[in-house]
């Protein structure tokens, strides 16, 4: 795939229509944190038919799931919006990045994480109970593995615990930097079976829990640098009793592997955040350098400038080939290794970073003023290095894949 086909750049011009109308004249609430942001993820997805197509496509992968010629079981794929073709992934979370990153991570991590866990793992039944709300937007999901002192050591420094009482589990544990914490609906929450073995070797189990639960507090939304329109909140969870019905399956890994699964798919995803951004900074500061001048000419003759629109041009091609790539990935029926995918982000988030850093200087004293959008895109693609694993995770997981080889 060189390009986006006819049909591709439909789907795009049609979103940017549905943002131009409903999401830019709410940036400042979004902003703000005033706004929470699923009543415009729900309109975007009635708007397309994509709870619709969610909908359809949870009932036929269910139907294949259950029936004797697959062999039933808890199988389920990547969650991708709308349930259908790659671009139509895709080419929504570009142009929502374009304006609102944080829109995407809060979408991404209902749709993606909590509802594609449950779908990966889950029971028939589990699916039914939690995912298909999840799937279509009805209802708002959390993924919860982040601790306050574990950070990028998640499974070792994991201290939550879950305790066997009869035919039922006792949870304890804190929960931090949890996208949709304040507003979830349904939690997807890892924790060590609290077995008598060294905290380190005990096995990781996955629970699903609903808000209200007795022993159960989410958070106020947390203050933060950027992603203001993606709410962050933590979790508390004091002696929560939870059904055998609540845990999904452990499957070839346990919990540990279906964490890194997913890990695999929001990686990924970061790419096609990164070059939302990297495309809309790059319009801004031609547009800039086009229309502002300094000493009798447009800053766009000077070659200080040209060399910043010039690398900024190069990364957004760069990083649209990965994405492409990932896209042709997809229609192949294959998964990027992690590896594939830390490098996917390693480089797409350092690149968005740089281009919005240049953007900002490009725009001098005006690119530091909240008039000017590249002040709030620069503080959203920061979080880039930082969330789905540090820059330097990514780098620990591409050089061990090398080295193994």
């Amino acid at each position: 795939m060189i390009e986006w086909s006819e049909e591709d750049l439909m789907i795009r011009d049609a979103v940017r229509g549905w943002i131009d109308a409903e999401v830019r004249p709410n940036l400042d609430a979004l902003d703000s944190g005033e706004l929470p942001p699923y009543d415009l993820i729900r309109s975007l997805y009635k708007t397309f038919g994509m709870d619709e197509m969610a909908r359809s496509s949870f009932e036929s992968r269910l139907a294949r799931a259950e029936s004797p010629d697959t062999g039933g079981g808890t199988g389920g794929g990547e969650e991708r919006p709308g349930g259908g073709d790659a671009a139509m992934s895709m080419l929504p979370v570009i142009e929502l990045c374009k304006v609102a990153p944080g829109l995407v991570s809060a979408m991404g991590v209902s749709l993606g994480l909590a509802a594609g866990t449950i779908m990966k793992r889950g029971t028939a039944e589990q699916k039914r109970r939690w995912a298909l709300d999840l799937l279509t937007l009805d209802k708002v999901g959390a993924w919860a593995i982040t601790e306050p002192n574990s950070g990028s050591d998640a499974f070792g420094g994991m201290q939550a615990t879950a305790r066997r009482s009869g035919d039922e589990y006792v949870i304890n544990g804190a929960k931090t930097f949890i996208t949709n914490g304040p507003y979830a609906d349904t939690i997807v929450f890892y924790c060590k079976l609290d077995d008598g073995r060294e905290p380190r070797d005990r096995e990781i189990l996955t629970f699903v829990l609903d808000r209200g639960m007795q022993g159960l507090d989410q958070s106020g939304p947390l203050r933060k640098m950027g992603l203001h329109s993606s709410p962050t909140g933590e979790l508390f969870l004091n002696d929560v009793r939870a059904g055998a019905d609540r845990l999904l399956a452990a499957g070839a890994g346990g919990g540990k592997e279906s964490a890194r699964q997913n890990f695999v798919t929001e990686r990924a995803g970061v790419a096609a955040m990164a070059l939302g951004v990297i495309e809309e900074c790059l319009k801004l500061s031609v547009e800039y350098a086009r229309t502002r001048e300094l000493w009798g000419q447009r800053i766009g003759d000077f070659q200080l400038i040209q060399l910043k629109l010039a690398k900024m041009e190069v990364a957004r091609l760069n990083v649209q080939n990965l994405v492409f790539r990932h896209v042709e990935m997809q229609r192949a029926g294959r998964t990027p290794t992690l590896a594939e995918a830390s490098a996917m982000k390693l480089y797409a988030a350092q690149a968005a970073s740089e281009v919005a850093q240049e953007a900002v200087q490009l725009f001098g004293g005006n690119g530091y003023m909240s008039e000017y959008r590249v002040e709030q895109l620069a503080r959203d693609a920061r979080s880039f290095q930082i969330y789905a694993g540090t820059d330097e995770i990514q780098v620990t997981h591409i050089a061990r894949d090398l080295l193994s080889r």
